[in-house]
């Protein structure tokens, strides 16, 4: 089996592109920034990549030096896959990517991967729109589990369940995305039944109109 391929050129671009610009590559960073995931966590939220394929880009991350296989002590005894420092300091890379990116049109149908979606908040916060405001929400969708904190006009997103929360969203991915960019309020949300909502609800929809959907780029 041939290894990945390479641009033979000494530029920095060139060889940081020699080893995440394969397809997938990238993507497999974005899942994994938030913090380790097995590899069924990984193929769940890359649902278009092959089994195979993931394999392939595991195994060559793994070897390039962005990403470790780590086995979990009992009772879990499963492995999972991490980010390596290394690996760690593509974050700013690809939230920048990101805001580049969400100027791109056509947006291609399909749902957001639930981590796709957190860095997605990261790259639409208006800073300014939140001058003055501290405010800590927790996100539960499904099994996965966020806090997004808001202070100094700043927006951080960890994966943790806060119990010390200023409101906790109980809903799945596709609501929340529609209550971020789709214009659905909050409120209509919780009547519907479509999400639950714990704490000080007035705050966490002040907290979910902070984000901004990207100008489309003039192309």
């Amino acid at each position: 089996m041939t290894g990945p391929r390479s641009y033979d050129d000494p530029c920095g671009i060139a060889r940081a592109l020699d080893r995440v610009g394969e397809r997938w590559a990238l993507l497999v960073v974005r899942e994994l920034v938030l913090g380790p995931k097995r590899f069924t966590d990984l193929k769940a939220g890359l649902a278009h990549a092959s089994p195979n394929v993931l394999s392939q880009r595991l195994r060559e991350l793994e070897d390039a030096g962005v990403v470790a296989r780590r086995q979990l002590p009992p009772p879990a005894a499963a492995a999972v896959y991490e980010l390596t420092p290394w690996g760690r300091e593509l974050e700013p890379v690809l939230l920048a990517l990101g805001r580049w990116g969400s100027r791109a049109t056509p947006v291609p149908r399909g749902d957001l991967s639930v981590d796709a979606l957190m860095i997605a908040l990261e790259t639409t916060f208006d800073g300014a729109a939140a001058d003055g405001l501290k405010a800590h929400l927790a996100l539960r969708l499904g099994a996965d589990r966020f806090s997004l904190s808001v202070a100094r006009r700043q927006l951080r997103v960890a994966r943790a369940d806060p119990t010390d929360a200023d409101a906790t969203l109980e809903t799945d991915a596709a609501t929340l995305r529609r209550l971020v960019f789709g214009g659905v309020e909050l409120a209509r949300a919780r009547r519907a039944g479509d999400v639950t909502v714990t704490g000080d609800e007035a705050l966490a929809a002040r907290v979910l109109a902070l984000f901004r959907r990207p100008t489309p780029a003039a192309g």
